[in-house]
């Protein structure tokens, strides 16, 4: 597997790496600073420059092996195994997801109760909230805006998966648990805010964020509200 750059530093935009595999359309590399698809998180986008010109990657996922894949466009040859090559990602378009991501965990804070679902985009986010009372669109955009003003400072930590287990309330999104079998498990906090365990890639302070606006409100079941949120720019 490869090693995940990002999950330590999340505003390394480029790598050096050399390629260990190439499985269909995608090259994977020894180290990389490219995100792939996972926790609602879209997969990084952005090139690789090897001998035979600059190759663009389209979609970084992994697979059923945990292949880390960075897949390239359609009908370009890929990279050999065993060559060095550098790695830049689409820095802009990371940069409004690690913006969103942080959002949600803001959202997380601003709403007490269990996430069922959600999905992170470029330009909005949304979460489903394990409620059965209305919220107040309006009341819920000021109060999010509220914190992410706070300029919150973001931290990461690592705790044993016992440690986890002995505190099940970290986990918030009930339909996804944190990756598990390293021994570890990563925790992302946003002091005084919201602490959970999370794999995603994130601003080093809420007020980075910046505004916010609650788009809609919507009741998907009896226990299921939708908040959708959008960059207010």
């Amino acid at each position: 597997m490869s090693e995940e750059l990002f999950r330590v530093n999340a505003y390394l935009k480029e790598c050096e790496a050399t390629v260990t595999a190439v499985i269909g359309d995608g090259a994977c590399v020894d180290r990389t600073v490219f995100y792939p698809a996972g926790g609602g998180q879209p997969g990084d986008t952005g090139v690789m420059r090897a001998s035979g010109g600059e190759l663009r990657v389209v979609d970084t996922r992994k697979d059923a092996e945990g292949n880390h894949l960075h897949l390239l466009a359609p009908g370009v040859a890929p990279p050999v195994v065993g060559e060095r090559v550098s790695m830049r990602i689409d820095w802009e378009r990371r940069h409004r997801l690690m913006r969103m991501h942080s959002c949600m965990h803001m959202l997380c804070a601003a709403v007490p109760a269990g996430v069922t679902g959600g999905s992170i985009g470029e330009d909005r986010g949304r979460l489903d909230f394990d409620l059965q009372e209305t919220l107040d669109k309006q009341e819920l955009t000021e109060r999010l805006n509220a914190l992410i003003a706070g300029d919150h400072p973001m931290r990461l930590e690592w705790v044993e998966e016992s440690e986890l287990d002995a505190n099940p309330d970290l986990v918030r999104t009930l339909s996804v648990q944190p990756p598990r079998g390293f021994g570890s498990v990563r925790l992302v906090r946003f002091e005084g805010v919201d602490v959970q365990p999370c794999g995603g890639t994130h601003v080093a302070s809420s007020a980075e964020i910046g505004r916010v606006r609650v788009e809609k409100i919507e009741k998907k079941g009896k226990r299921n509200r939708r908040v959708i949120v959008v960059f207010d720019e």
